[in-house]
């Protein structure tokens, strides 16, 4: 650590201004100073500029990018904690590189299936939709649609996945599932009939995915599988914006070859203001809020202040680029 009677630690991303009261920060008096940004940055040399002298940051999954580019500006980082225990938007092997210690938190296990099935049970009802039309004095203005008996296609099988298919059981819905490490032992396991991605497409009424975003998973959910969920089909996704080709989704909606969207995550976050898919129709749209609970939060920044603490003492814990 620099050469100071205190660090400088910046909290990131602090979107509803709540990060201060998730975690005992006063613990650290005397030994860091602690300064919370709302963000976003909007680009990165307005990062670069803004945290200039921090010795330590924390971030919030992957609000803010930390490329190679970026950390070669930050001399004095030594310590980069994120939120969760991988981080996209982080280079590991730069970070290693110029001597930066990242360091990770665990997370709630239900805050984000749980989202996903409510963004799924809202597009199947229509009820944003129908609560805009009550208040503006129209009854009953769709038709929804029930999920029991009806089939469940999950693209991603892990515990996220896996939650969603106790869900969809519990509904009476079929389940079937596909990745590209999935067998069939594996899908049973979890409730589900393994399928190819064609099949789970094309025999699915709602599909969900939840992938990891890598070069394998971008752009996975294209036109082609899109058309296969077909007209009176959902597509709910609350993992990567970029695994759905985004022109792509726009179109089906907007032709009506597919049936409806329910989305968590865009390809560009905050998504900005004119983007197609905020005009686009049959949509739920919520701004990725799969990790954003209180009891997600505690977790999040407790464990991010035990990182801070545990490396102002010497001994960092929870490593991630060791």
């Amino acid at each position: 650590m620099a050469n100071r009677l205190a660090a400088r630690l910046a909290i990131l991303d602090d979107h509803q201004g709540v990060a201060r009261e998730m975690a005992p920060w006063e613990d650290l008096a005397g030994r860091a100073e602690t300064t919370f940004f709302r963000g976003p940055f909007p680009s990165a040399e307005a990062s670069v500029a803004a945290l200039q002298g921090f010795d330590a940051v924390v971030a919030m999954r992957e609000r803010t990018a930390f490329p190679r580019a970026v950390l070669e500006r930050l001399p004095d980082l030594e310590l980069l904690v994120t939120t969760g225990m991988a981080n996209a938007a982080i280079d590991m092997d730069a970070a290693r590189d110029l001597g930066i210690t990242v360091c990770g938190t665990s997370g709630s296990p239900a805050a984000a299936p749980e989202l996903a099935w409510a963004l799924l049970m809202a597009a199947a009802r229509d009820i944003p939709a129908q609560q805009e039309a009550l208040r503006a004095g129209h009854w009953q203005t769709s038709v929804g649609s029930e999920l029991a008996g009806r089939t469940l296609g999950i693209l991603g099988l892990g515990k996220i996945g896996t939650r969603i298919a106790g869900y969809a059981q519990a509904f009476g819905m079929e389940v079937i599932a596909w990745s590209q490490n999935l067998d069939a032992e594996g899908a049973a396991e979890a409730g589900a009939r393994l399928v190819t991605k064609r099949d789970l497409f094309a025999q699915a009424d709602i599909v969900t995915v939840h992938l990891r975003l890598s070069g394998r998973t971008r752009g996975l959910v294209g036109e082609a599988e899109l058309r296969l969920l077909g007209p009176e089909g959902l597509l709910v996704n609350t993992a990567r914006g970029p695994i759905v080709d985004t022109d792509a989704l726009v179109r089906g909606l907007t032709e009506g070859w597919l049936g409806g969207a329910a989305l968590d995550v865009f390809d560009a976050e905050p998504l900005p203001a004119g983007h197609p898919l905020l005009e686009a129709p049959r949509t739920v749209l919520t701004p990725h809020l799969g990790y954003v609970t209180r009891e997600q939060y505690r977790i999040f920044y407790g464990q991010a202040l035990e990182d801070v603490t545990a490396w102002l003492d010497g001994t960092p814990v929870r490593v991630l680029n060791a």
